[in-house]
C-alpha cells in the first residue's frame, strides 16, 4: 500500500478532492461567487481517518485558492477551524457574519 496523497481541484464538482492509496479520500466542497470561494463542507471517508489528510486537503485547497487571488469564506466548521489554527491566511479571509475569526 502507498502512502502518495494528492490533492486536485475538480472544478465540474466544485471541490478539492484528497486521494491516498490511489483512491479518493475526501474533498472540500465550495461555490465560487465573484471573487469569493465559499467552502461550504469538507468530509473525509472514515476508512482514511486518522492520517491528517484533512489537513493537507485544507492547506491545499486554501493555497490554492490565495494563489488565484480570491477570497476565502470559511462557511464550512473544519475550514474555519483550519483557518484559526493557521493564521497565515488572514489577509485573504473574509468570515461569514456572526463566525468570530478565532
Amino acid at each position: 500500500m502507498s502512502d502518495e496523497t494528492g490533492v486536485v481541484r475538480n472544478e465540474d464538482e466544485s471541490r478539492y478532492e484528497v486521494f491516498a492509496d490511489g483512491k479518493l479520500a475526501g474533498f472540500a466542497a465550495y461555490t465560487d461567487r465573484g471573487t469569493l470561494t465559499v467552502f461550504t463542507h469538507t468530509e473525509i471517508d472514515d476508512a482514511f481517518g486518522g492520517r491528517g489528510l484533512g489537513k493537507v486537503l485544507a492547506k491545499a485547497a486554501l493555497d490554492d485558492v490565495v494563489e488565484r487571488g480570491r477570497v476565502i469564506v470559511p462557511v464550512c466548521p473544519f475550514i474555519a477551524g483550519y483557518l484559526r489554527k493557521n493564521p497565515g491566511y488572514g489577509d485573504h479571509v473574509r468570515w461569514p457574519e456572526g463566525t468570530p475569526a478565532e
